[in-house]
């Protein structure tokens, strides 16, 4: 049997839960910045003191001693590029002007995967079907369970997410991308090939549709994060597997930010009637529409984010269909996080805010993970 509550915070040595979080951009950031996140999130600061990373991405939140700290047991890590009409300066070289530029950048980042993962397979392990999960979090109980010292190395389970998918050329070829390990699918970031997105809204194109079926066929899980609701309602009609938001916000609380890009209560409720799981996101611009990048940071509260996650449970009745998908490094730092974090370390210090408003170990179970160890245990091969 396994246990879960397998780590303890140094401060006051209660146990944390196995943390899932659905979102980091590793790749994106290991080939665009050269971040080594075997390195700790003070280590890779310090490295970056001199150089424009920090200006244009933020200090980092992430960072191996960071995840030990806060119990990541398993990261969505993502493939992810953007279109180079959004293209901010020179410092990002993971743009494409094209389906086939998009197409070589995320198989350099599965290669950069493929990489970390061979030269520090003790810290990092692929993730790619139901069994590789089920021996990580076995081997992660044992190693826990045997260890007489604070310093065991828990290893760090890394799930395949495609954050856009115009590196799917076509949609006959996502057999290819299935058997290289992505089975969780986002069709939009900005507007792609398949979808109307953030700040571009639109609804599903015919690719889209098709993509849909192929996607269907293999067995695929659909992220509706960054689709706009018209094309999210259109997939949820046209696709019947698997759905999740990865990393999202609900628009109720954000109403005066007037972005496609946060999720309406109906589709919260769409999801959580397919059984999918929503990771909130602890980004200031995404907990106060009030905030604006170059604002303080200590303007917003981690309770911020404690009031997102209940409000989404309470609005369903459940803490089954809310989980954490932080996006740190996604474009933004500690810079534009909560003023309670330094790094990722800390995110369990919502745990016992959770447990003030009501919600009981179970709950913080849920929440911190074990919805997206559900969800990937029904949704990988």
């Amino acid at each position: 049997m396994v246990r879960f509550f397998i780590a303890m915070n140094q401060k006051n040595q209660t146990p944390i839960p196995l943390f899932v979080d659905a979102h980091e951009d590793l790749a994106w950031n290991m080939l665009t910045f050269g971040r080594d996140y075997t390195l700790s999130s003070q280590q890779i600061r310090t490295r970056e003191k001199d150089t424009n990373t920090p200006i244009v991405n933020g200090h980092t939140m992430l960072g191996w001693a960071d995840y030990q700290s806060a119990n990541v047991g398993l990261i969505f890590s993502t493939l992810f590029a953007a279109p180079i009409a959004t293209k901010e300066g020179d410092w990002d070289i993971q743009t494409y002007r094209n389906q086939q530029e998009a197409h070589d950048l995320y198989r350099k980042q599965l290669d950069a995967y493929e990489r970390l993962v061979d030269l520090h397979h003790d810290q990092f392990r692929s993730i790619r079907s139901t069994e590789d999960l089920r021996k990580l979090l076995e081997d992660r109980s044992n190693l826990t369970e045997a260890s007489t010292s604070d310093e065991v190395v828990l290893p760090i389970g890394l799930v395949t997410l495609m954050e856009g998918a115009d590196a799917i050329r076509r949609p006959e070829e996502l057999p290819e991308w299935v058997e290289l390990g992505v089975n969780l699918i986002g069709l939009a970031w900005h507007s792609t090939a398949y979808s109307g997105g953030t700040t571009e809204p639109g609804p599903l194109t015919k690719a889209g549709f098709q993509l849909l079926e192929e996607m269907e066929a293999c067995g695929c899980s659909l992220d509706l994060s960054h689709m706009d609701e018209k094309a999210v309602w259109q997939a949820l009609d046209a696709f019947s597997g698997r759905v999740m938001a990865s990393h999202a916000s609900p628009e109720a609380l954000l109403s005066d930010r007037r972005s496609n890009r946060f999720l309406s209560d109906d589709v919260i409720r769409a999801l959580a009637e397919r059984d999918g799981v929503m990771g909130l996101v602890p980004y200031n611009l995404f907990l106060d529409a009030s905030w604006q990048k170059g604002d303080e940071k200590n303007l917003v509260t981690i309770h911020r984010l404690v009031e997102q996650i209940d409000y989404v449970c309470q609005l369903l009745g459940s803490a089954r269909f809310t989980g954490i998908g932080t996006d740190f490094d996604g474009g933004f730092g500690w810079q534009s996080t909560p003023k309670e974090l330094n790094s990722i370390a800390d995110m369990s210090i919502i745990l016992p805010l959770l447990e003030e408003k009501g919600y009981s170990e179970q709950d913080l179970h849920l929440i911190f993970g074990m919805n997206w160890i559900r969800f990937l245990q029904e949704a990988l091969p």
